[in-house]
């Protein structure tokens, strides 16, 4: 059998935790009713769900109630933004935004320009994080929110979240944050950073595929995508998928206890694989010096394209490009093109 190569691409998808699957193989066969059935079963799988709502909320300092449950990331980018807007056109209609958000926030709302509503895209500084001078600049009387990642996908940079939140505050605007590279890799509060809404999904933090979080303060209002059920408020109809729920609450529940001995190990391994990088004249580590997700390297080979060297290494490791590829067609990074960064000679590394 043939050995399989080390696996350096966490920020695309992580290994579920063994703790997780042992939690959620009840739930398929044994625990099976319908979380929304009145009778025992489906009670047994309702209390199983808060359990998890629980665990999702202590993880980010958040009140139970604030926390729905949806198929993953997008969906909830989906519901934040686009339902939002829906439910609050009456005060206004301009979004800002940045140019390095990952693409599902950028194509919300490129969708809802062709709806009617006005997008400031935001530039971003050489060390990839906002301006917070051209974030205030960009305020309207008719601002309804604003939407800013916590860490970035490609690079790691942090952006500046409490501050965000606090000129968000300050002006009566909704603030919301994908934050599905920072839960489980950073310590992230959702009071303390002044956040309104936030997603995340369970495969990024060891936990399973197909389920993701929105997490929406009780004061905001949102329309939702889905109709024709009661779940989760009435935000998101549909049977809930019970075995993924308690998946995604136990790996946050084991977060919340190992999250500094899983940073400390993060950022070890970082050292390790930059030290290796840059002292064998393979490659330059770029944005080091910038406050960074410790998972995430982005690192500028010194005498070979990406692409060409993730080939000759594909038995060794895997990792990704500073390319999004689609159907064969190969397109420069949304992400290194507003920081200038034009050439195909970047890969990202990311571990767990």
């Amino acid at each position: 059998m043939n050995k399989m190569p080390l696996y350096l691409d966490s920020a695309s998808t992580t290994p579920v935790d063994p703790r997780v699957i042992e939690a959620m193989l009840p739930y398929f066969s044994e625990i099976f009713g319908n979380a929304s059935s009145n009778h025992i079963y489906g009670k047994q799988a309702k209390n199983a769900i808060e359990v998890a709502r629980e665990q999702v909320a202590k993880l980010i300092n958040a009140d139970n109630k604030e926390i729905i449950f949806t198929s993953g990331a997008t969906e909830s980018i989906n519901l934040a933004i686009k339902g939002f807007v829906e439910a609050n056109v009456d005060k206004g209609n301009h979004i800002i935004t940045v140019k390095t958000e990952h693409k599902a926030v950028l194509a919300t709302c490129e969708y809802l320009e062709t709806k009617g509503f006005e997008v400031t895209y935001l530039d971003v500084g050489e060390n990839g994080l906002v301006l917070l001078d051209d974030l205030t600049s960009a305020i309207r009387n008719t601002t309804l929110l604003i939407a800013v990642m916590y860490v970035n996908n490609e690079i790691g940079a942090i952006q500046p979240i409490s501050k965000i939140g606090k000129i968000a505050l300050n002006h009566n605007i909704c603030f919301f944050c994908d934050a599905t590279q920072a839960v489980g890799k950073i310590k992230v509060d959702v009071e303390l950073d002044n956040i309104d809404m936030l997603c995340f999904s369970g495969h990024k933090l060891n936990g399973p595929k197909g389920i993701g979080v929105l997490y929406k303060k009780s004061n905001v209002e949102l329309t939702p995508l889905f109709h024709g059920g009661g779940q989760e408020n009435g935000l998101r109809a549909g049977t809930y998928n019970t075995p993924l729920i308690v998946g995604l609450g136990k790996a946050c529940e084991i977060i919340a206890h190992e999250m500094d001995e899983t940073i400390s190990n993060l950022l070890e391994k970082r050292n390790e694989l930059e030290k290796y990088y840059e002292e064998n004249n393979i490659g330059i580590v770029n944005f080091k010096h910038i406050n960074r997700a410790p998972h995430i390297l982005s690192i500028t080979l010194n005498e070979i394209q990406a692409d060409e060297f993730l080939m000759l290494k594909a038995k060794d490791f895997t990792a990704s490009t500073g390319s999004a590829c689609n159907s064969s067609v190969i397109s420069e990074s949304h992400v290194l093109l507003a920081l200038n960064h034009k050439n195909k000679n970047i890969i990202r590394i990311s571990i767990y």
